[in-house]
C-alpha cells in the first residue's frame, strides 16, 4: 500500500473502534478512571494474580534511558512507569500526560511521597502539546485500547527526536482464537471478582463489558508491529508474554522519518 492508502486504512479501523465505543470513549471513560484511581494499582495486582510488578519490571527493563534524557510517559496515569524509570536513572527529566486528572493526582501523590519530580499535563493525548523532535524517549502502557492509536503513534513519532525510541506495553488480542477465547473468559471473572473486592461505583461497573470488547477489536503483538512501520518508526521489535495476551514492543525514529 502507498502512503495514503496505509493512513486510510488505520484510519478506517479507529473509525470503526470509535463508532463502536463512542459513548465510552467520550462520555464514561473520566469517570470510570476518577473512580478507580484509588485503587487503580492494587486492582492490577489482584487482578493478575500478583504479576502485575513482574510485568512492569519486564517493561522498564527493555527501556534504555540516559541522564539528562528528556522522557514523555503517555497515558501516565497513576505514574508508575514515570517513578520506576527515575529509580532507574534519576538525572531524567520526565513529562507525564493523562487526560484524567484523578488518575495523575495520584500520581502526583505517588511521586511526592518518594520526592521525585514528574512534570503533570492534563491533557487529550491525541494532540500532543509538545514541539516537534523534542523527547528522547516516550512511553505508553495500558491505554491504547482506548484510543485512536495511529494519531496517538503519529503524534509520539511528531516529539520524538531523531533517533529516539518509544517503548509500547499493553493487553494485546491474541493471535490464536483458542487463546482469546480462555483469555476474555479469564477477564470476564476477574473483571467482576475486582469489582466486587474494591466496591468499585457504577461507571466502572458498567463498563465491564467495554473493556472486553475493545480487546477483541484491537491489534495483536504482529498486527501492531506492522502499525508501527507503517507510522514510521524503524527496527521495530517485540515480545509477548502468555501466548500474545500482553506485549512490549521497541522502536526507532530514524534520523530521517515519515512513512516508508
Amino acid at each position: 500500500m502507498a502512503n495514503g492508502e496505509r493512513a486510510m486504512h488505520y484510519a478506517s479501523f479507529d473509525d470503526r473502534r470509535e463508532d463502536q465505543f463512542k459513548h465510552v470513549w467520550h462520555e464514561e471513560l473520566n469517570d470510570v478512571f476518577a473512580d478507580v484511581a484509588k485503587y487503580y494499582d492494587r486492582a492490577n495486582y489482584v487482578a493478575s494474580l500478583g504479576l502485575w510488578g513482574w510485568f512492569r519490571r519486564n517493561f522498564i527493563s527493555m527501556i534504555d534511558v540516559q541522564p539528562g534524557q528528556q522522557v514523555l510517559d503517555v497515558c501516565a496515569g497513576t505514574n508508575a512507569i514515570a517513578i520506576a524509570l527515575l529509580k532507574k536513572q534519576p538525572a531524567l527529566k520526565v513529562t507525564a500526560i493523562d487526560r484524567s486528572e484523578a488518575m495523575q493526582e495520584v500520581g502526583r501523590k505517588n511521586a511526592e511521597k518518594l520526592a521525585l519530580h514528574i512534570e503533570n499535563v492534563i491533557h487529550d493525548v491525541h494532540q500532543l502539546p509538545f514541539p516537534d523532535n523534542h523527547f528522547d524517549v516516550v512511553t505508553l502502557q495500558f491505554a491504547s485500547r482506548h484510543l485512536r492509536i495511529y494519531d496517538v503513534t503519529t503524534e509520539i513519532m511528531r516529539v520524538l527526536k531523531p533517533g529516539g525510541k518509544f517503548y509500547h506495553s499493553d493487553m494485546l488480542r491474541p493471535a490464536s482464537d483458542i487463546v482469546g477465547t480462555l483469555y476474555f473468559t479469564y477477564l470476564r471473572g476477574c473483571l467482576a471478582f475486582t469489582a466486587l473486592v474494591f466496591r468499585s461505583g457504577s461507571a466502572a461497573v458498567n463498563c465491564r463489558r467495554y473493556f472486553i470488547d475493545a480487546l477483541q477489536m484491537f491489534y495483536s503483538a504482529d498486527e501492531f508491529d506492522q502499525l508501527l512501520h507503517d507510522v514510521g518508526f524503524q527496527n521495530v521489535t517485540h515480545k509477548t508474554l502468555f501466548a500474545g495476551m500482553l506485549g512490549f514492543h521497541e522502536a526507532a525514529k530514524g534520523s530521517t522519518s515519515g512513512m516508508a
